[in-house]
């Protein structure tokens, strides 16, 4: 551990992210439909609001390679303090390590700094590489949604991946990234 950095994206980053995204392609679809291009990134980072969306990129501490990136988001405060998780690797760099350790960075975040009560992934039943990433970060299964998100322009079923602040050691709780 200690092999990965959460940062926000920036504009900055456009070039490095596209190319690594397009790269993993193959590796993402039909899973996940990451920025692509200039106007997909440009929007993605207007949509992370700090309020209501998060944004992480999962670089490699030794020379910051994009490893993964990360979002928190649909926050919903009040009597929930419930997010989703999304998130997806870079494949030159998988099974390395480096996606655990991000999203164990991440709810370390969402039950720290965020305030967050409860983290909710929504995984595809055949992205077996996603559910496995879930369980060794402590998501437990919680359901099951027929058709639920729209990925890829097809309604698609999910399950549904939960953690609660609660759920986790009161050590890892409290400190954020």
């Amino acid at each position: 551990m200690g092999q990965v950095i959460l940062r926000p994206p920036a504009p900055a980053d456009e070039d490095r992210f596209l190319s690594a995204m397009r790269a993993s392609r193959r590796a993402h679809r039909p899973w996940l439909y990451p920025p692509l291009d200039s106007e997909a990134y440009r929007g993605y980072l207007a949509r992370l609001d700090g309020e209501r969306k998060f944004g992480y990129l999962a670089c490699r501490g030794s020379d910051d390679e994009i490893v993964g990136w990360l979002n928190v988001s649909e926050i919903v405060r009040g009597a929930l303090q419930s997010a989703f998780l999304g998130y997806g690797g870079v494949a030159a760099h998988a099974g390395q390590g480096y996606m655990t350790e991000a999203v164990r960075l991440v709810v370390r975040e969402a039950f720290g700094a965020l305030g967050l009560h409860r983290l909710e992934a929504n995984i595809q039943p055949g992205n077996l590489a996603s559910i496995a990433l879930a369980r060794r970060c402590g998501f437990e299964q919680e359901g099951f949604s027929p058709r639920y998100l729209k990925v890829g322009g097809r309604w698609r079923d999910h399950e549904r991946w939960a953690i609660r602040a609660d759920s986790l050691p009161r050590a890892t709780r409290r400190r954020a990234i």
